[in-house]
């Protein structure tokens, strides 16, 4: 199965023209993005924290998550029921998750008045004044420790476990959590971490909707001025590449599991471009990639074989993924490093990079039809600092992509000698 990619990752693979994008720093010292549209009545709210697994240890690894998560589990004098209750009864939805980097919880709610104001302040009293009940924790620590135990029963997510630890040796990328970690957690773990990564001053508020530049201003004050003091930001520890191996792990999967990679690239990299368009003619673009044509069109090695990169803060993972027989994956391999090879040292075909570079902007308007998916590529905006003129300027980065750039490029991030190759369900 092919791995998902969390929204906020597909950003810089989406645009939508004449979007314009304010920003500001509001008196609590959040950083706010703003664009006004009076299309519809109403109004979405994203606020991300730098809040994610990265700032964790790894012996409370899965603490990011139950932070998160519990957020909306009681506040102030409310509880879960009450919180869900009022959120039927003003007919608004909250959202949002945590991932490596950040921690995230999103707002959606009509604009009129009364509506408005009793979700904003439901939001509020979340962000500001969780209680983050025992009982909740404990349920939810149950949950997660029976999720893992499953997991270490599935060569999907035993592949991806170690594909992670491996290409991301001693360092937070590279840690899940497991069931010792989880089970360390305690109720005073969770309002530290809360206390010290939920500030103000690293929040980054993204605003969409039928709402003015004052309102916006307002809007984004009234939730982040409750907000803990915070502790500096967290400097994680530099990714270090890892050298060439091959994993096999046992596993009576009739079908062997294959992850193939290395830590690849920033979010600010100034070759993301020459390997996002290169991607998409290696691995990305589905039945017209080139791994698609020849691991499954012309061999029928798997069914699906897919390759992406996810940039992150730091170095983020390139893969190669496929599901193959396991008496044919040491073909299916060598296909797969073949097509790698070739394509790192010459590069898309001129018709290739064409038919790539088409796809991604023609493809634009269908990828930004609503403020919901907006508001994900808004705040990822924020969060890794991207141009305020991103979205406008993404047609032109993609039309100056060459050959040549996406040959250098590729050759300069997907070494061989680095290259980590998981397989499990192996002979």
């Amino acid at each position: 199965m092919r791995k998902l990619i969390p929204l906020f990752l597909l950003v810089p693979a989406l645009a939508w023209a004449g979007v314009k994008i304010e920003h500001w720093t509001a008196p609590s010292g959040a950083r706010v993005y703003f664009v006004e549209t009076r299309v519809l009545p109403i109004l979405d709210v994203q606020i991300d924290f730098a809040a994610g697994g990265i700032a964790v240890p790894a012996t409370k690894a899965g603490l990011a998550g139950l932070t998160r998560g519990l957020l909306d589990a009681g506040a102030g004098d409310l509880d879960e029921e009450k919180i869900a209750g009022k959120l039927v009864d003003i007919g608004a939805r909250l959202g949002g998750g945590a991932d490596s980097d950040r921690a995230s919880i999103s707002l959606r709610t009509l604009v009129s008045k009364p509506e408005r104001d009793a979700a904003l302040d439901l939001v509020r009293a979340v962000l500001s004044a969780p209680t983050f009940p025992q009982a909740v924790l404990e349920r939810e620590k149950a949950r997660s420790i029976a999720s893992i135990r499953e997991a270490e029963t599935r060569p999907d997510a035993i592949a991806a476990k170690r594909f992670a630890a491996a290409i991301y040796p001693g360092h937070p990328y590279g840690v899940m959590p497991t069931v010792e970690s989880v089970s360390a957690i305690t109720r005073d773990d969770l309002v530290a971490f809360h206390r010290a990564r939920y500030g103000a001053k690293t929040a980054v508020v993204s605003i969409i909707g039928d709402v003015s530049r004052a309102e916006a201003e307002a809007i984004a004050q009234r939730l982040t001025e409750a907000l803990p003091v915070g502790d500096a930001a967290v400097v994680p520890p530099v990714v270090q590449k890892p050298k060439r191996e091959t994993i096999k792990l046992a596993h009576p999967a009739a079908q062997s599991h294959v992850h193939i990679g290395l830590p690849a690239i920033r979010r600010s990299d100034p070759d993301y471009f020459p390997l996002l368009v290169g991607n998409y003619s290696l691995g990305g673009g589905g039945f017209v990639s080139r791994l698609m044509q020849e691991v499954r069109e012309k061999r029928g090695y798997a069914y699906s074989v897919y390759s992406y990169f996810a940039p992150r803060k730091l170095e983020g993972p390139f893969e190669i993924g496929l599901q193959t027989k396991r008496e044919q994956v040491g073909d299916a391999l060598k296909v797969v490093d073949q097509v790698l090879t070739e394509f790192i040292a010459k590069g898309p075909t001129a018709k290739e990079l064409a038919a790539a570079k088409k796809n991604m902007i023609d493809g634009q308007a269908l990828r930004m039809d609503s403020n919901a998916k907006l508001l994900g590529y808004l705040s990822a905006i924020g969060f890794y600092d991207l141009p305020l003129t991103y979205l406008d300027d993404f047609p032109a980065k993609i039309r100056a992509v060459t050959v040549e750039q996406v040959r250098a490029a590729f050759a300069r991030h997907v070494k061989s000698e680095n290259l980590i190759t998981v397989v499990v369900a192996a002979d």
